[in-house]
């Protein structure tokens, strides 16, 4: 590993690392530096020895890095440390534990994709860890890892790693968690942190270094619903008119009908640039410019969203807040709610109830809350915002409260799904029957040309569709896999994440991926409901004569290894829903086999 300002173009891992009061959270992520040579010299020298290993120093004082910190032993401010690994770059944000700083640990862990929760062997699942795992799971973190510390300390008994686990999991059960995973760690001693040691042979699994490099994190971003605020608008001269802002949901093509909140006005994208660069789409997250066709008059905090898919438009809503100010929650008080790069009064009409982080119970009939507790209320707003759900967009479902008065940050919010009918406007039409047709083939044996007409035909009968292909899929969301099977199996299973959640809006998706293994496809559709596997077949011969691209001719070159169909195995499907053999038929009339086949199966519902 190596930390230099080349590695800013890889993929970022965000890490909040959370337990208990001496778990061992900065002794475990000074290990991670320590180990992976990522401490200056004079910096490791200045450190002092452990208390329990005079022998060694004590990693803890890496992280720890205010002087109350060091001498109570305990973490109190979020400390960020920065680490870059071969395949990505990572931050971890070491929160405090303690239950007087739940406003910390909100604060560091609400953009983390991963939360590294450590439980000391020793203690066990303590009520601590328990609302650890809440604010977690309320918070939407992705994915936890349970780094259960200290082994060498019990022996590194595997029955009481299991013990620990089993709790964990059955509390589990009552959150909302997507991906929990265990690993028994002496992080004083280095076991199963960097490398494996010689004392956990019953563990086969990763070690938590390992965890950390190849965990997928793509598959965590909303890649359907394309949100972008208005941060700015550029004008340097009366011909040009560009709208920049970090896309918060998404992604958008040039050419593609977007519609601006509130003025609900419709156009298309004429340019998109990032980075100083054309480009001719973006994703989340990246910062972007981007011009109409028409001449529109946007403003910094409107919002610019796909047409057939925008946010909830509402004045009233409810949400999950933490209060972060020692002065108490007043309702019908007047605050300033900060949304995206919107501003606008608000009152807190209803307080519904406090929750009690400990037992997950919920207290009714309370009028107020106090530093660091948690409610659910209701919140009226001036004039309308442009939302999503917390759940659905962690961008566009989070806000913060700030005091008129003080300028104070007083609450961070998560909005929920529920909507009331004052003031709001569910913006969206009720949901058609959606659904994905994958086309499997060759390369060369024409899957995006026919799917690139029969796109533009079903946009001609007003039907909602989308094209997910796989080459921009490639150039994009999944550009750091290679071709290896497992490379091109979690490339499958990532187009198939997003064809399933466009499908769930009520799009018919026409995707396009070679998809080789036949497993792959055979588990998206047990997966994915509404979904059909059309062969677009044509003889290896046929399609090297055709070699649009000029791929085949590279790998006769050998300038590319590993090409499906070459020197890597297709598996045709057995039963596909429909063939249609390229070879034999035009284009015309490949789409007009396919039209037919699409009205017969009345695949939009209509």
């Amino acid at each position: 590993m190596n930390n230099n300002a080349n590695n800013r173009d890889l993929e970022l891992l965000r890490i909040v690392a959370i337990g208990s009061v001496d778990d061992g959270k900065s002794t475990l992520i000074g290990r991670l530096l320590h180990d992976t040579g990522l401490i200056y010299r004079d910096h490791l020298e200045a450190l002092p020895k452990s208390d329990t290993s005079p022998e060694e120093v004590d990693l803890a004082f890496l992280t720890d890095g205010l002087m109350a910190e060091q001498e109570q032993g305990i973490t109190i401010d979020v400390a960020y440390r920065y680490m870059a690994a071969s395949k990505r770059r990572i931050i971890i944000a070491d929160v405090p534990g303690h239950e007087q700083y739940t406003r910390n640990m909100v604060t560091g862990a609400s953009t983390a994709h991963l939360a590294l929760l450590l439980i000391d062997a020793r203690k066990g699942l303590l009520e601590q860890s328990k609302r650890h795992l809440f604010i977690s799971s309320l918070l939407g973190i992705p994915h936890i890892l349970i780094a259960i510390n200290k082994m060498d300390l019990v022996d590194y008994d595997e029955q009481v790693f299991q013990d620990i686990c089993r709790d964990v999991i059955d509390f589990a059960k009552k959150l909302k968690i997507r991906d929990l995973q265990f690993i028994p760690v002496s992080a004083l001693k280095g076991d199963m942190v960097v490398s494996r040691g010689d004392k956990l042979d019953w563990y086969t699994g990763r070690t938590i270094l390992t965890y950390l490099e190849t965990l997928e994190v793509t598959g965590d971003l909303n890649l359907i619903d394309f949100r972008l605020p208005i941060q700015l608008v550029l004008r340097p001269n009366q011909d040009y008119r560009g709208y920049a802002g970090t896309i918060e949901g998404g992604s958008v093509k040039v050419g593609e009908e977007v519609t601006i909140l509130p003025s609900k006005e419709t156009t298309r994208i004429k340019s998109i640039s990032v980075g100083g660069e054309k480009r001719k789409y973006a994703f989340t997250p990246q910062s972007v410019v981007v011009t109409f066709d028409d001449e529109i008059d946007a403003s910094r905090g409107e919002v610019i969203a796909r047409t057939n898919n925008i946010p909830h438009t509402a004045n009233v809503f409810e949400a999950f807040i933490c209060w972060m100010d020692s002065v108490r929650l007043e309702t019908k008080q007047t605050y300033i709610l900060k949304h995206c790069y919107k501003s606008t009064r608000c009152t807190i009409s209803t307080l519904e109830y406090k929750l009690n982080v400990n037992t997950l119970h919920r207290q009714k009939n309370t009028k107020t809350l106090k530093f660091n507790e948690i409610g659910r209320v209701q919140i009226e707003t001036s004039s309308p915002i442009f939302f999503d759900s917390y759940e659905q967009n962690r961008n566009m479902g989070n806000f913060i409260l700030v005091d008129e008065a003080t300028n104070h940050t007083v609450a961070a919010g998560m909005i929920l799904p529920k909507l009331h009918s004052k003031g709001s406007s569910l913006s969206q039409k009720p949901p058609q029957k959606g659904g994905v047709i994958w086309f499997t083939g060759l390369s060369g044996s024409g899957k995006t040309t026919i799917a690139d007409r029969v796109f533009k035909e079903l946009k001609k009968r007003n039907i909602p569709c989308e094209r997910l292909d796989g080459d921009i899929l490639r150039d994009s969301v999944t550009s750091h896999l290679g071709f290896s099977k497992k490379d091109r199996e979690l490339n499958v299973n990532i187009a198939g994440f997003l064809a399933e959640r466009l499908a769930a809006h009520g799009v018919i998706v026409l995707a396009t991926f070679i998809s080789p293994y036949r497993k792959d496809r055979e588990q998206l559709k047990e997966r994915i409901g509404n979904f059909t596997e059309i062969y677009v077949n044509a003889p290896l011969e046929v399609c090297r004569s055709r070699d649009v691209k000029g791929l085949y001719k590279q790998v006769q070159e050998g300038q590319i290894t590993s090409f499906t169909g070459v020197d890597s195995p297709y598996e045709p499907p057995e039963s596909p829903d429909l063939e249609i053999q390229t070879d034999q038929d035009s284009l015309d009339d490949s789409v007009s086999l396919f039209m037919e086949w699409f009205e017969k199966k009345n695949f939009s519902g209509n």
